[in-house]
């Protein structure tokens, strides 16, 4: 295979879990362009949700949205067999009742990443000792009453209560009955349930009404901006901006990568003498007919290889490319190696991420 202009399709479709619930009984530069149409829906006459706290909801986990997590899927708020996030864009499945915080790789979660109470409350129910293995393993039938995995529901009082789901085995630091402060480490993210990668799912119910905390008071109807405000807290809200399309991943790496060995994390970056010199990227929400396009540049600024794929043949919920070159010679030049990542939509740029590294 020659590697040099070669694009990956590796979408991979995240599973639905609809309806999940905690029952126990069984320096990188990212420019970002969200084309128009992508609007809340209106606010629903008379809607209201109870506040968890003054300030809102904080963030539930212990991570930075856009630098080493994102959210993969919001709250689905199509009433029939489709769906649409908040925004009325692709973010979403259908009957997802939820916020998924998705962390890097694998690595990430090894390494551990907290799972935070997004308000004071109290504990109403906890479950553990679910394994910390992707369903596509496992099987659907061997999580079946345990969706939610390891897992957790506080009590914030007035009928709102918050949901966390697919923490890692072991990782449930609170018992039943215990008072938690907003911002306390209840747990960590796992892969436990019904779950294909580690992240969180995070859901906010106000009595048995499952609420996005992005869009509390979002209708049915034609997407039009909405008029209520979030659940989410000033800082929180400001550290999770929408966007219809994001990059999971982006590096650079010494030998050929592929979806597993990107999800796994620690790939090394290219030495000096290595076979081959690689950028690749990992990006979440791409919508059919979108184009990607990946360009490697040498120290001396020339390029050293292009990757373009043919338009998306329908929306991914994750979507892989690389670029790269075989070494020829004794070994690579000294100096910045650089990569321009793009993406198209109707031959405009939606969305760029440039990134480089030095051996």
């Amino acid at each position: 295979m020659k590697l040099g202009i070669l694009a990956v399709a590796g979408a991979v479709a995240v599973l639905g879990a609809a309806g999940i619930g905690l029952t126990f009984g069984g320096a990188d530069e990212t420019r970002v362009v969200d084309p128009a149409g992508t609007t809340q829906a209106p606010e629903a006459p008379g809607a209201r949700v109870v506040p968890a706290a003054q300030g809102g909801l904080g963030l539930p986990i212990a991570c930075t949205p856009g630098q080493d997590c994102q959210i993969q899927n919001y709250v689905d708020h199509d009433a029939g067999p489709g769906a649409l996030d908040p925004r009325c864009g692709t973010r979403t499945y259908d009957a997802h009742n939820g916020t998924d915080f998705r962390v890097l790789d694998e690595a990430a979660r090894l390494r551990g990443v907290s799972v935070l109470a997004a308000a004071d409350g109290v504990v109403l129910r906890v479950r553990d000792g679910v394994p910390d293995v992707s369903v596509v393993e496992r099987g659907l039938g061997a999580v079946a009453g345990q969706e939610c995995g390891n897992g957790l529901v506080l009590d914030h009082g007035a009928g709102l209560t918050t949901q966390y789901c697919h923490l890692g085995n072991g990782s449930v630091r609170v018992a039943p009955g215990q008072a938690v402060r907003a911002g306390e480490a209840i747990g960590s993210v796992g892969m436990s349930g019904q779950s294909e990668y580690p992240h969180l799912h995070f859901t906010v119910r106000q009595g048995e009404t499952v609420v996005d905390p992005f869009a509390p008071a979002m209708a049915g109807g034609p997407c039009r901006p909405a008029t209520g405000p979030s659940l989410w807290s000033v800082a929180a809200a400001g550290s999770m901006a929408y966007r219809s399309r994001v990059v999971l991943n982006a590096g650079f790496a010494g030998v050929e990568p592929s979806m597993a060995s990107i999800e796994a994390g620690g790939l090394s970056e290219p030495t000096r003498t290595a076979p081959v010199l690689v950028a690749y990227v990992r990006a979440l929400g791409l919508k059919a007919g979108d184009v990607e396009r990946l360009t490697v540049t040498g120290p001396d600024g020339q390029g050293l290889a292009t990757a373009t794929n043919d338009p998306l043949a329908s929306n991914r919920a994750q979507q892989m490319i690389f670029a790269g070159r075989r070494l020829r010679g004794d070994g690579w030049p000294a100096g910045r190696y650089g990569a321009i990542y793009r993406v198209e939509a109707d031959g405009v740029i939606v969305l760029e991420h440039r990134f480089g590294f030095t051996p």
